[in-house]
């Protein structure tokens, strides 16, 4: 599947791809992970949305980008999320490869720091990702910072 990516600051996000944005990170992080969390933190302002639509419009892929000193010293990306409707596809491995691109365009090329479920810790490495200190519980599940150097 073929998306069409977008990257826009918050106050240039329409009603309806901030409607969407939210309720997909709801849907899979709220609902589908069972973890009932302040998703709406205060730092959705300080971020790129990195928003992968369908050829019919529907959003299918997310992520939230920080340049370096807002959420830790470096670059970041966080709220990594895809759709239900469209994963088994490679959809998860295009998503971060278009967010490491976008940081870099953003930011410049530098070292992009994340705080990710252990769960997915192979995935992350196999995107140059390196573990960082001991797994910690947010939320009630099992994190580590990685670093992209």
């Amino acid at each position: 599947m073929t998306l069409h990516w977008t990257t826009k600051p918050f106050d240039t996000l329409t009603l309806g791809e901030l409607y969407a944005l939210l309720q997909l990170r709801s849907e899979v992080f709220v609902v589908e992970q069972t973890c009932a969390f302040q998703d709406l933190d205060g730092q959705d302002q300080a971020a790129h949305h990195l928003l992968g639509y369908t050829a019919a419009g529907e959003l299918a892929a997310y992520a939230r980008l920080f340049g370096p000193g807002l959420s830790y010293a470096q670059a970041s990306i966080g709220r990594v999320v895809t759709s239900p409707h469209h994963r088994r596809g490679g959809l998860g491995r295009e998503l971060l490869t278009q967010a490491i691109a976008e940081c870099a365009a953003l930011y410049g090329a530098q070292p992009i720091k994340i705080g990710a479920q252990c769960y997915l810790q192979a995935f992350y490495e196999s995107f140059g990702f390196v573990q960082q200190g001991e797994p910690y519980l947010e939320d009630g599940i099992p994190h580590m910072y990685m670093l992209r150097p």
